[in-house]
């Protein structure tokens, strides 16, 4: 089962200089709506995603000049060794969110796990959370540390995490958020963000073939445009600008010589899933080729349901 993290550590005044931050916000560009396993099945052309844009600076083989201020960044190396008591900090990924104009909240989740031979790179995002919350595969976990930095404060854009479990109420990190980062266990910690603004009457909504980028003028704004029209436009600070720092956590060397051989195959999880479902007196079965088949997702799902947080906010991608 799921196991809670201690609070996170709040670090204050993260990067002297921000211009290089901005640098590389205007490499990244441009920016597409959020989508992934929260949304498979959004049309194209159906204006029903939020203006909550979504990049990667750092993946796989993919490495945006400039990155490195995260990647390698001292402080929050320094930051998880203290909070998992771990020598080994490998970084592997960074990713920005950017978001405006959002009159309900984030989803309240925990963010999908990494195991040996299995991530988000090879592996159905549906599937990484099963693995995760059916308790079956810790032996191959690969312990994750999270730092979260925020550029700017915005109005709205509060921060709820709950570190002491979804049946406790949860903290809040809010005012006074920019050039700070919370560094901690996102994985085994439901969190989640709050409306942002600027606020309208509702939600502005795009298309997923919408595309935010800066404006080649000289205004330092930044324009959200879909299918062609221009939909909205303000300064990159009016923004809610947040950027994420993974890492593969190792208490020393040999836990990490120890871990890194046992890589996990796709029939391995399917085989392990089924003699849970053997045990259990489940008449499921799971194979390799039905594993993208809506119903067998539902029917795994529902056998290894995931908690709801106790007192977490409306969100834009409920249903209405």
């Amino acid at each position: 089962m799921i196991r809670y993290s201690a609070p996170p550590l709040l670090l204050r005044d993260v990067f002297g200089d921000l211009e290089p931050v901005r640098g590389l916000l205007r490499r990244a560009a441009p920016y597409t709506p959020l989508g992934g396993w929260y949304r498979p099945d959004a049309e194209l052309d159906e204006p029903t995603s939020p203006m909550w844009f979504q990049n990667d600076f750092v993946h796989d083989t993919l490495h945006v000049a400039g990155a490195d201020i995260f990647l390698h960044n001292a402080r929050y190396v320094d930051a998880a060794q203290r909070f998992y008591d771990a020598e080994v900090i490998r970084p592997h990924s960074v990713y920005v969110n950017v978001m405006a104009a959002l009159d309900r909240a984030g989803p309240a989740h925990t963010d999908n796990p990494r195991f040996q031979g299995r991530d988000r790179s090879n592996t159905p995002m549906w599937l990484l959370r099963v693995m995760l919350w059916s308790g079956l595969f810790d032996d191959w976990t690969i312990t994750q540390a999270t730092a979260i930095w925020w550029m700017n404060d915005v109005e709205g854009g509060a921060f709820l995490y709950w570190p002491d479990g979804p049946d406790r109420p949860p903290h809040r990190h809010d005012h006074e958020m920019a050039n700070s980062a919370l560094v901690g266990d996102n994985h085994g910690m439901f969190h989640q963000v709050g409306p942002v603004g600027p606020f309208r009457r509702e939600t502005l909504l795009v298309t997923p073939r919408a595309e935010l980028e800066p404006v080649a003028d000289g205004s330092r704004d930044w324009v959200v445009r879909d299918r062609g029209a221009e939909v909205h436009r303000a300064p990159l600070e009016r923004f809610r600008v947040s950027v994420l720092w993974k890492a593969d956590v190792y208490r020393d060397a040999e836990e990490e010589r120890r871990q890194t051989p046992r890589r996990l195959s796709i029939p391995d999880v399917v085989d392990v899933l089924n003699r849970d479902f053997a045990g259990r007196g489940c008449d499921l079965r799971l194979t390799v080729e039905t594993l993208e088949e809506p119903e067998t997702i539902a029917a795994v799902q529902s056998v290894y349901p995931e908690a709801v947080p106790q007192e977490k906010l409306t969100s834009i991608f409920d249903a209405a």
